[in-house]
């Protein structure tokens, strides 16, 4: 197997976790927090499908989905279109409301752009340097392992609040 595909199977695994996450619940249960600041399952599919939109772009060197696909008009939020969720505070997490297809909708165009660019990827090209912030410098192949790890956390609290909705 190579790289490009195993890439492409784990962020298939986060597209098929968000839609068992997500798909049957109404906007109301989307929106749905234990306390008042926890997120919701409407927000954690939105955040994590902001920042692989955003991180993903970025190594890609093209526009995001979110803003040239018009995400941004459709979702309404009283954010700026750079924003990923990255410190959100319990108010924040609030206004994001949206419906189980909005929310797919989106994930989905970021998950197909994804893989597109993915799997052109060769071995080499994972060793290319995509962020000097960091000492040591963060890799093209880190970076997308890093993303699909926050995907998978993200998802995974989405699943657990599914959960308890789903018992009241």
């Amino acid at each position: 197997m190579k790289s490009a595909d195993l890439l492409a199977d784990a962020f298939g695994r986060v597209r098929e976790a968000v839609h068992e996450a997500v798909e049957g619940l109404d906007p109301d249960d989307l929106a749905v927090r234990l306390d008042s600041g926890a997120n919701s399952i409407a927000w954690l599919v939105w955040h994590l499908t902001r920042v692989q939109d955003d991180h993903v772009s970025d190594a890609a060197e093209t526009d995001q989905t979110w803003t040239t696909d018009g995400w941004y008009e459709r979702f309404g939020l009283p954010f700026s279109p750079a924003a990923t969720g990255y410190g959100h505070r319990g108010r924040d997490v609030a206004e994001v409301r949206a419906s189980a297809d909005l929310l797919l909708g989106y994930h989905d165009a970021v998950h197909e752009r994804t893989v597109d660019y993915v799997r052109e990827l060769r071995n080499a090209d994972l060793d290319r340097i995509v962020d000097e912030a960091w000492t040591p410098p963060v890799t093209l192949g880190v970076r997308l392992v890093s993303v699909i790890e926050d995907d998978m956390q993200h998802v995974g609290q989405a699943a657990y609040l599914r959960g308890a909705i789903r018992r009241r």
